[in-house]
């Protein structure tokens, strides 16, 4: 748990954070908490035993994915979502995170597009195949993963961070999967600019890294 938030902007107690430590989607989520200086509990489910299937936490999340919070009275599945909702809740400036004109929201909303869609199917399905043995193919997923790269890295020659001049919410989504793919066969060594951008993002106040050992996985979102 951390604690350093601003009193006044603190929820009523710890968000409860339901999670996997290998999932780059909890993560995310993880990462913005402390970033923010949010309390909050982490709650660690055995997938592998099927915990994300039980009752009790399909009453939380039909789909059955984590990570899923619960804030006082809310409960709110999606780490996007999750970002955003805890952007507007509890950020001292929730324009440092998320722009309030309208191009400036909208690169943020193109880069979760991004997260949800090739980063999920590139880089984050490789190291899935390749940490937990899969036994499809992963040579398209592979290559798949280098085209999303490939545009990252003409994206980022221009820019420091993914949506603008600051870090955004942006850059919180799509973090962790670059910086793991590695883990998926999906090396980084012909992204020098990619490779700064994740620096720049290890390097802001409150950063924390993923967990890298594998412990089993399922069904992460």
């Amino acid at each position: 748990m951390n604690a350093a938030a601003t009193p006044s902007n603190h929820p009523a107690q710890p968000i409860r954070l339901y999670s996997f430590a290998l999932s780059g989607h909890v993560h995310r989520v993880h990462l913005f908490l402390t970033m923010l200086g949010l309390p909050f509990e982490s709650i660690e489910l055995d997938l592998a035993q099927g915990e994300h299937r039980a009752p009790a936490f399909l009453a939380r999340n039909l789909f059955g994915q984590v990570p899923v919070i619960e804030d006082g009275d809310l409960t709110l599945a999606d780490s996007n979502a999750i970002l955003v909702y805890l952007n507007e809740r509890y950020a001292p400036d929730p324009a440092r995170w998320m722009p309030r004109d309208a191009v400036g929201a909208a690169r943020v909303q193109r880069w979760f597009s991004v997260a949800a869609g090739p980063l999920a199917s590139g880089p984050a399905a490789a190291r899935i195949m390749a940490l937990f043995g899969k036994t499809t193919d992963p040579t398209e997923t592979v290559q798949r993963s280098h085209a999303l790269l490939s545009v990252m890295e003409m994206h980022l020659q221009q820019r420091p961070f993914l949506a603008g001049p600051g870090a955004t919410l942006a850059d919180i989504a799509n973090y962790a999967y670059v910086a793991h793919a590695p883990e998926g066969s999906v090396s980084l060594d012909s992204y020098p600019h990619l490779r700064g951008w994740l620096a720049r993002v290890e390097a802001l106040p409150g950063f924390v890294p993923m967990a890298r050992t594998p412990i089993g996985l399922a069904a992460v979102a």
